[in-house]
């Protein structure tokens, strides 16, 4: 389903679902006048741009759907590669960030929701900078027509349908995310870095050792190892291509 302008597209996604939608439903939109990111933020949803979200019904047993962001940071990156061409340019910083040339390309978000007969819906949300990007972000951001790529939201959403159908079927509702954690990790940046960890009421200083089975972060401190399930991940040094503005 295609609109011109939404609220947002998980918004959508949602409202689809306690109306009675059974899921596998793509909504897409040229702009959103209310687009969100994590905790909260807000999403300038400029023309040209890619916002897409996909809601599913039951997607998994609970004790699987924080593994669902991976799922959809290893498509997203398969999408940005196929439809640009350049294979492994993509690298990902955990939870689930895009990175390009060491700028962030893309927003993820996912949104969930118990309806009325008990079944958990899920609206996974794209938001990919095809021509557009903001310039007043804490950190550093691109896009792809800024990187030497003019591609068209709908080429771009066709190849993350497909991908998100390719990884979902490899992921099967967490019985094979191992695979889809092998995935994430070949194209990790970071691993054996300090970071600093933001949660909502603190800072943590540390190294970026792994990921655990589940796909935590797993943080080591002068105290010892932390896992952590969420969490904004900063270099406060250079590292590769992932030296972020702080």
């Amino acid at each position: 389903m295609h609109e011109d302008t939404v609220g947002s597209t998980n918004a959508e996604a949602l409202r689809a679902a306690r109306e009675g939608d059974a899921g596998c439903l793509w909504i897409t939109a040229a702009t959103q006048s209310a687009g969100r990111g994590r905790r909260g933020r807000t999403w300038v949803s400029e023309r040209g741009n890619l916002y897409a979200s996909l809601l599913l019904i039951e997607p998994c047993e609970p004790a699987h759907l924080g593994e669902l962001p991976m799922v959809c940071c290893v498509a997203l990156a398969e999408a940005v590669e196929a439809v640009t061409g350049r294979y492994g340019w993509v690298s990902l910083k955990w939870p689930n960030d895009l990175l390009i040339e060491g700028a962030k390309v893309s927003g993820i978000l996912l949104e969930s929701e118990q309806m009325v007969d008990g079944k958990v819906a899920v609206a996974a949300g794209f938001g990919i900078n095809c021509n557009h990007h903001p310039a007043d972000a804490p950190y550093a951001t691109t896009d792809l027509a800024a990187l030497g790529y003019r591609v068209a939201s709908s080429d771009l959403f066709v190849h993350l349908a497909g991908a998100m159908a390719r990884c979902l079927e490899l992921w099967a509702g967490g019985k094979r995310f191992d695979e889809i954690r092998s995935a994430w990790l070949k194209r990790c940046v970071g691993i054996g870095a300090p970071v600093t960890v933001r949660l909502p009421d603190r800072e943590i200083d540390g190294v970026f050792a792994s990921l655990d089975a589940q796909g935590r972060l797993l943080l080591e401190t002068s105290s010892g190892t932390m896992t952590i399930s969420a969490g904004d991940v900063f270099f406060p040094t250079a590292h590769g291509r992932n030296k972020e503005k702080t």
